[in-house]
């Protein structure tokens, strides 16, 4: 078996390659993004590569390479390299970037599962992991639900009644690096040549996970905070680490705030069980809010939909919308401004 295949390589990737024309050249899967150079993962080992500047200055930001990418580059002497060409992403968890309205920020690509990792304290926050949900479920990555810090004393009870109307769409476990057995239990779910990315937010314990999975310490972790009573937050970057006989894991750094990234507001129903009452709405186009005969809105008074479930849909739905709306404007006007200029450099070589 091919070094690479353990990261993912397959024969489709092949054939994308074989799309380019730089298919010639050697390939690789994009380890870690630093400043100004790529960590990249080759059958012949590490490179540390930069871009050419077509590539460099031709992409949006959201556009260049990004932890999980596979890339095809120009080898040169010392384990250094140069990017000439990315094949296309699939699978790539995004969020809206901070401060815009329809830009994109990228975590990484390529992914099989997202393990939307919380902490069973005061990190727990259900409406978060609605929106890292979303999020994954629109890019077709399956998402997994980790509830880690599982030896704390906690309410059960409390828990799964709070995760109850996504549980049937994902996968969950507890899990603490104090308990081996749990940590036994999420391996044995993660195949080879699978790419998992961890997401939460700071402090639920990503790295340590990944560094449980992997019986060795990978990735830096901090000691507990003598303040709070929690662990402090030490990842900066995204990072790939391969899991011996086992899969891929991209560690991330903590996410407070999430913003959605997604083309399609109507997806949400489904995901969050909405539909299961809207289906049954007077009207086809129901929006859910005032509507006589609402299905939706029988149900949250007769309790059977738990309100804080029904206002976090409207929320993800009214700023998906939004993002939706946005990124369609955006990109009417790039094709505009497109249109244009190669109307000039028609005219430039009329004359």
């Amino acid at each position: 078996m091919s070094s690479l295949n353990r990261y993912g390589w397959n024969d489709r990737l092949s054939q994308l390659k074989e799309e380019s024309k730089f298919h010639a050249l050697p390939h690789g899967r994009v380890a870690v993004v630093h400043r100004t150079c790529y960590e990249v993962v080759a059958e012949e080992g590490l490179f540390v590569c930069e871009l050419t500047g077509s590539m460099m200055y031709g992409k949006e930001d959201f556009e260049l390479p990004c932890t999980g990418d596979w890339v095809i580059f120009q080898p040169f002497d010392d384990g250094k390299g140069l990017i000439v060409d990315m094949l296309p992403r699939e699978r790539t968890l995004y969020r809206k970037k901070s401060g815009t309205v329809a830009d994109k920020q990228v975590f990484a690509s390529y992914i099989d599962k997202a393990f939307i990792v919380q902490s069973l304290d005061d990190n727990f926050n259900m409406r978060r992991v609605e929106r890292f949900m979303v999020q994954i479920v629109e890019e077709g990555i399956h998402p997994v639900l980790i509830l880690n810090k599982a030896d704390l004393g906690f309410d059960k009870q409390a828990t799964e009644e709070a995760i109850r109307h996504i549980a049937r769409a994902m996968p969950v476990f507890y899990t603490s690096i104090l308990l081996p057995e749990t940590i036994d239990r999420l391996r044995e779910s993660i195949a080879e040549g699978e790419t998992v990315v961890f997401i939460g937010s700071s402090g639920v314990g990503k790295s340590s996970l990944v560094n449980a999975l992997c019986d060795k310490p990978l990735l830096l972790t901090s000691d507990i905070s003598h303040s709070t009573g929690k662990g402090r937050h030490t990842s900066t970057r995204r990072e790939m680490v391969l899991m011996e006989g086992s899969g891929v894991l991209i560690d991330t750094p903590g996410v407070r705030e999430f913003g959605l990234a997604v083309d399609n507001p109507d997806s949400l129903a489904g995901m969050l069980e909405i539909s299961n009452y809207a289906e049954a709405c007077r009207f086809k186009d129901c929006t859910h809010t005032n509507e006589p005969g609402c299905a939706v809105l029988e149900a949250v008074r007769k309790g059977l939909l738990d309100i804080k479930v029904y206002e976090s849909f409207q929320k993800l739905k009214r700023e998906a919308f939004h993002f939706s709306s946005s990124e369609h404007e955006k990109r009417k006007r790039d094709k505009s401004f497109s249109k244009m200029v190669n109307e000039v450099k028609r005219l430039k070589g009329d004359d």
